[in-house]
């Protein structure tokens, strides 16, 4: 029990993350320093409006929003349904979806699980070995594992760099656990060092392409990130919708031949 963390002991540690101030917090909250630090010490219990009120300062995801809560003893405030059931949301991620085809798009959730694909990226994903999905899909692992895209992948060491320092951003964000072990895995995969082509190439891009053999050729993809705004729901808060672009002609061409086709153009490594 006494290794319980407590209420005010986490928010003084999401503020620390944050790096603000007792005093920059509790001016931005609308309350008093000294209040502020008698919540952290544990000298006072914050009100659930409090909680919220300091978590909406430090940007503090809603899943731990909810700890914050329960360690105050009080109920969870954000509910936690899964994507199917969010009702127009829902609609609104297949229409986002079903509308980038022949492009690949995928719905991730804050560790990069896989929730829902459309058709172009469901034939990238079946290359991908049946060890690499279980429990679950998760894009970073079937990117980035030896055993999965990693082989195809012609500018591995630079995306793989680029991810990393994605998935760094990440868990500052939102200090997950999971994050922080799945971090760790990636870290541990074999890095490959561009050639001098490739990386000369990509100096003249606008921003960094991934650049993927199949069996159509060579293809080069830009990707945008589309989030919810004001969640209210946990699953809500933590889902990215990714949409992959082509960033030359040829891929273009490439990616609606394998839409009209329903084809797999994406080689396994063995």
């Amino acid at each position: 029990m006494g290794d319980q963390p407590t209420v005010g002991s986490l928010l003084r540690q999401w503020r620390q993350r944050r790096r603000r101030t007792q005093l920059e917090l509790s001016l931005a909250a609308g309350l008093s320093a000294r209040h502020l630090s008698f919540v952290e010490t544990g000298r006072a219990v914050p009100s659930r409006e409090m909680i919220e009120r300091l978590c909406d300062e430090l940007e503090v995801p809603l899943r731990a929003r909810n700890h914050l809560h329960l360690c105050a003893g009080y109920a969870p405030v954000h509910t936690e349904r899964p994507l199917r059931d969010l009702g127009r949301v829902r609609v609104a991620v297949e229409a986002v979806l079903a509308g980038h085809e022949p492009n690949p798009a995928v719905v991730v959730d804050a560790r990069w699980n896989l929730l829902s694909a459309n058709r172009t990226m469901t034939g990238f994903l079946a290359a991908v070995p049946a060890h690499l999905r279980e429990p679950h899909t998760n894009m970073l692992r079937a990117t980035l594992h030896p055993d999965g895209l990693a082989g195809q992948i012609r500018n591995h060491g630079q995306w793989r760099e680029h991810t990393l320092r994605r998935v760094r951003r990440q868990l500052d964000r939102i200090a997950d656990p999971a994050l922080a072990d799945l971090l760790a895995e990636l870290e541990s995969y074999p890095v490959a060092t561009d050639s001098g082509e490739i990386a000369g190439r990509l100096d003249a891009d606008v921003c960094t392409p991934m650049l993927l053999d199949t069996e159509a050729g060579p293809l080069s993809l830009l990707y945008a990130v589309t989030v919810f705004g004001s969640p209210r729901d946990v699953t809500l808060d933590e889902i990215a919708v990714e949409m992959f672009f082509p960033a030359d002609d040829n891929t273009r061409r490439v990616l609606a031949a394998m839409s009209a086709s329903s084809g797999v153009l994406v080689g396994g490594n063995g």
